[in-house]
């Protein structure tokens, strides 16, 4: 039985102005890694779309709880590109995108809810497992950064259709995989993740 969010744990943080965080794309093999802030203005506001956990919920609910949430919220997205995702780890450049997305909010939170078991550095808060099943301001920053990243890839898909990434959103799928073999590895790709890294290797060696 899925999760349904509440108010409850931004009740008992004491402050008025809290910020839910969330991430999307820390598993695929390419494009950025993004995040999103929401602040809830009002906690008794009538919402009228479902939220929770983007990966519960259909394309079409995003797609409504998206319009909704950037209508009716204050909210940021921010990202962190392969090359920084190489250079700092996925983690720490998941945790910098969190970081990213607070700084660019037009209202300052007293108070973080990060999804996870990690706080970002110099963010007052703390880190909530699944919370992004249990803070509807998290979960509202689920589905922004979700919504936000497949479509950036949607975009890069029209650059380079070959990939598929529209449908695979830049996932390890037995297709996306082929077509790496077959048209090779671009700037979008994360060259320190395994099967990127292991065809870069093999081409180096075949050298």
């Amino acid at each position: 039985m899925t999760e349904t969010p509440t108010f409850e744990i931004e009740n008992r943080c004491n402050y008025d102005i809290v910020a839910g965080v969330d991430e999307a794309g820390r598993g695929p093999l390419c494009g950025p890694v993004v995040a999103a802030a929401v602040i809830f203005p009002y906690r008794d506001i009538e919402i009228p779309v479902i939220i929770r956990d983007s990966k519960q919920m259909t394309p079409r609910m995003r797609a409504m709880a998206y319009d909704w949430i950037t209508q009716n919220t204050i909210w940021a997205a921010a990202e962190c590109s392969p090359l920084e995702i190489d250079e700092l780890n996925i983690l720490h450049a998941s945790l910098l995108a969190m970081t990213r997305a607070v700084q660019k909010l037009t209202c300052t939170p007293q108070f973080c809810l990060i999804d996870g078991n990690k706080l970002p550095p110099n963010i007052n808060g703390f880190a909530v497992v699944h919370g992004d099943a249990k803070s509807l301001s998290i979960a509202a920053a689920s589905i922004i950064a979700k919504e936000t990243r497949d479509k950036i890839m949607h975009d890069l898909s029209i650059q380079y259709p070959m990939y598929g990434w529209d449908k695979n959103a830049g996932y390890p799928t037995p297709e996306h995989l082929r077509a790496i073999d077959k048209y090779g590895i671009n700037q979008h790709y994360r060259k320190s993740f395994g099967p990127i890294k292991e065809r870069i290797k093999n081409e180096t060696s075949h050298d």
